[in-house]
């Protein structure tokens, strides 16, 4: 794979003195390049439909949502995952983020983990694929071997897989049955892909676990009724949330909450029954 031909390694024309600018006009520059991401993913909207309904019908025949990938793409589908379980109450193996070179890879870099397919292989086995899973695998460049392994494997097994990356006519896009390629164009320091191809890719888990998590009944109008009460916060928004969705005083939703042992769906379950 030649990587000096991607989009994403190429010399921005608008940043090309970046170095010179004021604070202000470097902020200006980054910002107007943040947007072109939000543009690109609007782009690429036909191709997430399909990723989000097949995640879907996997998830109610029983399956899962895994991501692998490298660097800031691995970083990104772990948050992605870890923060499923305390906004919609799913258990934390439903929706599950591998990253090459393990959680230590989370903090700090780890060289040449991207390149081998053999570890993206492992890393799928280790969770024992079923054909109702989803792997998405995340390549910014479209070529880690890692991430390659990793969807070739999961195709073996009869999973569906999808790929997100930011350059047209990469590997990944041949490795997975549903391709999702976001075109953020040359980043503003050029080949630092934690900026707008980041951002993108951001987005899109965004997407695809927000929707997955509406579309299997986790979210009401558009409230988290499955949220996991664990700090003040979240006890206040839990009472906000019973009392937006069924007339009450605040002493009785925290009250019905109390006796639900914290569950907001029980909570609604009580008061409305």
């Amino acid at each position: 794979m030649e990587y000096g031909n991607l989009l994403t390694e190429g010399r921005n024309p608008r940043s090309m003195h970046i170095d010179r600018m004021s604070t202000l006009e470097q902020l200006r520059c980054i910002n107007a390049e943040d947007h072109g991401a939000v543009d690109a993913v609007e782009a690429a909207l036909p191709q997430i439909v399909p990723v989000v309904d097949r995640i879907v019908s996997g998830m109610k025949a029983g399956g899962r949502l895994i991501y692998a990938g490298c660097g800031t793409s691995g970083r990104l589908g772990v948050l992605d995952a870890s923060e499923c379980p305390p906004t919609y109450g799913v258990d934390p193996g439903l929706v599950i983020g591998v990253i090459a070179g393990g959680d230590y890879a989370l903090r700090n870099a780890v060289e040449g983990a991207e390149d081998s397919r053999e570890s993206g292989r492992a890393a799928m086995e280790s969770l024992d694929l079923r054909p109702a899973d989803v792997v998405v695998g995340l390549s910014a460049a479209g070529g880690a071997a890692f991430v390659l392994g990793a969807l070739e494997y999961a195709g073996s097994r009869g999973c569906a897989t999808a790929g997100i990356t930011c350059n047209p006519d990469t590997p990944i896009t041949k490795a997975c049955d549903m391709p999702i390629v976001v075109r953020t164009g040359p980043e503003v320091v050029t080949g630092s892909t934690r900026m707008k191809a980041g951002t993108a890719q951001k987005l899109i888990l965004n997407m695809l676990s927000t929707c997955a998590m509406i579309q299997t009944g986790r979210v009401r109008e558009n409230l988290m009724i499955n949220v996991r009460p664990t700090n003040i916060k979240l006890v206040d928004r839990a009472v906000r949330i019973i009392r937006q969705l069924h007339p009450c005083s605040q002493e009785e939703a925290r009250e019905a909450l109390e006796r639900a042992g914290n569950d907001v769906a029980r909570a609604l379950d009580l008061l409305e029954g």
